[in-house]
């Protein structure tokens, strides 16, 4: 591989996700304790980026539901029943992109769009860091990125939880969301 490319110009066209090199993932604190990690591992969607002008870039995105997986088949189990992510109703999570700005450095934006999960719509802003781009042994252009946000599951309808004997609650309500992106451009 060669070494990536700084330059936003390049970036210019249509790109796809690269799901075996793209990680969705997410964090919430369990028993008030610990922290429980886990990632969508089925995900698809495209770029539209334009590197003369980053903020007019878009981007869409559909997660399957159904790959949830935090390594644990009982709570994953729970996770995908009607009490929160209902797969059987809800087969998937959409973001689509409304906006983009720069952010503090100039590898790094604010990306807002509408997210969808359960079928509520709520806007979000994922920040983002562009990581670079290279062509790969199979002469595909990549581009990598990387990005953060924290929802409440509340908001989306994810009301389910259990009142912890101590106080508290079994799950928090805020949820971080992590990206690790590879997009590999049209030709």
């Amino acid at each position: 591989m060669t070494a990536p490319a700084p330059v936003l110009a390049d970036l210019t066209g249509t790109w796809t996700l690269d799901p075996a090199h793209t990680r969705i993932g997410f964090a919430a604190r369990h028993a008030m304790v610990t922290t429980v990690r886990g990632q969508f591992t089925s995900v698809q969607g495209t770029l539209e980026l334009d590197g003369a002008n980053p903020t007019a870039s878009t981007a869409s995105v559909t997660i399957d539901t159904a790959s949830f997986d935090t390594g644990v088949a009982d709570r994953d189990g729970h996770v995908k029943s009607p009490d929160l992510l209902d797969v059987a109703q809800f087969p998937t999570i959409t973001f689509v992109s409304t906006g983009a700005k720069l952010g503090k450095d100039e590898d790094s934006y604010v990306l807002a769009g509408d997210l969808t999960i359960r079928g509520v719509t709520r806007p979000v802003e994922l920040a983002i860091t562009f990581e670079g781009s290279s062509k790969d042994p199979f002469g595909n252009v990549r581009a990598g990125f990387t990005g953060t946000t924290s929802i409440s599951r509340k908001d989306f309808g994810l009301t389910y939880n259990a009142v912890l004997e101590t106080g508290g609650v079994l799950i928090s309500d805020k949820v971080k969301i992590e990206l690790d992106v590879s997009a590999i451009k049209s030709s």
